[in-house]
């Protein structure tokens, strides 16, 4: 054991400080080697164009990781395949922490369904945490009567005029198409699904009566529900929106099974060291308390997350086993 009777004044002064800061990263559950950056760069991947959901999500995300994490930090853009292309990257990636994905959570639970074949599976991707939630709104437009206030009068109106009786999705295969098919089967109508190409194509549409109704993530519709030129009918969130809530939850409007919100999370190659997972699992968790990260979610409409590596993992598995029975059910024909 070190003697300070024999140490100078500098000497002790600098055991004395070093101590002290070995006490602090214990009382924070990391030794002094640990508060370092793990790298000097770490890449964040996202499979969507620069501008989208999953790109803000990323460059918010990347930007807030960094303390204790890594010195800089490089977002990256591989879109193709609906998300798919970026998730085989990383497969064949470093597993040392250095890359990581950013991806909604169709990528890994729902696409095994919709899709023939993939060159990436669970197995090959290691779960860190997921970022945030977003729940999704049925909304429509002026094709339908001012006199359709609720859901049951939009069910009812579908049911009335079935030629009309529509909605729009950002496209065939994704959540919000089968959240459809899924209301049609338990009100008992035909509910034609029309597919578009993103997000804001279908809002469009709906604008302009092309469609009777859309399902899009609610952050999608709030400026014009509450400018008054579309009505909100049900949210699919556990809880009503904050952002309008006036709404009522599908459970309340009578369909619990369409609950849904869609996860964004952090994924690494499936070979990474399980401490290097919970290290970054940690700095996104860490990073997802501060008050820049979370009114940047306030902007986009969603909920900030934050699950453990085993909490995420077995999320993972309910929504999957979720999706199976759904797809099947609804008849859709699996994509090449």
């Amino acid at each position: 054991m070190t003697d300070l009777r024999h140490m100078t004044t500098f000497h002790r002064r600098r055991f004395l400080l070093g101590s002290a800061a070995g006490i602090a990263s214990l009382a924070l559950g990391l030794s002094p080697a640990r508060a370092q950056p793990v790298h000097a760069t770490a890449r964040v991947l996202v499979g969507f164009p620069a501008g989208g959901p999953s790109d803000v999500t990323a460059r918010l995300l990347a930007e807030h990781i960094k303390p204790g994490y890594a010195s800089a930090t490089i977002v990256e853009n591989r879109a193709g395949a609906g998300g798919r292309v970026v998730m085989d990257v990383l497969k064949n990636s470093p597993a040392d922490g250095s890359v990581m994905v950013v991806t909604p959570s169709v990528t890994v639970t729902l696409y095994p369904h919709v899709y023939k074949t993939m060159s990436y599976s669970l197995q090959d991707l290691a779960p860190v945490s997921t970022i945030h939630t977003t729940a999704m709104l049925l909304a429509i437009g002026p094709m339908v009567p001012d006199s359709v206030k609720t859901l049951a009068d939009f069910i009812a109106w579908c049911k009335a005029n079935p030629r009309q009786a529509s909605f729009g999705s950002p496209g065939a295969g994704s959540p919000l198409h089968f959240l459809g098919t899924m209301l049609g089967r338990a009100a008992s109508f035909e509910y034609l699904h029309v597919p578009f190409q993103g997000t804001a194509p279908s809002v469009q549409a709906l604008l302009g009566g092309q469609i009777a109704s859309a399902i899009s993530p609610v952050g999608a519709f709030v400026p014009q529900v509450k400018a008054g030129t579309l009505r909100a009918l049900a949210f699919t969130g556990a809880r009503r929106s904050p952002q309008l809530p006036d709404v009522p939850t599908m459970r309340e409007a009578g369909f619990p099974t369409l609950e849904f919100a869609e996860w964004f999370g952090v994924f690494v190659p499936a070979r990474t060291p399980d401490a290097t997972v919970e290290r970054l699992s940690s700095a996104v968790r860490s990073a997802l308390q501060t008050k820049a990260v979370l009114d940047g979610f306030a902007t986009m409409s969603v909920d900030a997350a934050g699950h453990t590596p085993a909490d995420f993992a077995r999320q993972i598995k309910v929504d999957t086993d979720r999706w199976a029975p759904v797809v099947k059910e609804s008849g859709f024909t699996p994509l090449d």
